[in-house]
């Protein structure tokens, strides 16, 4: 049990971690990157997608590989004895976790690779972040929000474990 108390608390922090960062680029980035020339919001964008690699890299894969262990166990958990209460918000925290994780590999990573493609300097590179932003914001709007949900479910979930 201490081990999967553990692993809860890593994948809330990270989810948490994930859910700030995310909050940053609705909140300001996007919307500084629109108040540029698209050839330049294009170039900024291209760059950003360079290193985010790095710097998200881990607390994307343990937030959506931990919420999916989480779940798993969370699972398995349910028809023991004690409350259900916080098995569920570790579940429920798991499963905006897991979803959260499916967005960004299912929906911001192939826009993201689509729009590197895309030179810069070039007359393509205004319809393309024409197309590029509304789509990309919105959904990050919504992963921002299942990882914050799944910082607070799964860390409530924990919290209450007995």
């Amino acid at each position: 049990m201490q081990t999967m108390q553990a692993l809860s608390l890593v994948t809330a922090g990270a989810s948490g971690v994930m859910g700030g960062v995310l909050f940053g680029f609705s909140s300001f980035v996007m919307p500084g990157l629109r108040r540029l020339p698209a050839t330049d919001a294009v170039a900024a964008m291209q760059a950003i997608n360079k290193a985010a690699p790095r710097a998200l890299g881990l607390p994307l894969v343990v937030s959506g590989l931990g919420s999916a262990a989480v779940g798993a166990w969370s699972l398995t958990q349910s028809a023991s004895a004690g409350s259900p209460g916080p098995r569920a918000l570790l579940l429920a925290g798991a499963a905006a976790g897991v979803v959260a994780f499916a967005v960004t590999v299912g929906y911001h990573i192939p826009r993201n690779d689509r729009l590197d493609a895309v030179d810069a300097r070039s007359s393509a590179a205004a319809g393309a972040w024409a197309d590029y932003v509304p789509g990309w914001v919105a959904m990050n709007h919504v992963r921002t929000a299942l990882s914050l949900a799944s910082a607070a479910l799964v860390a409530a979930g924990v919290i209450q474990l007995p």
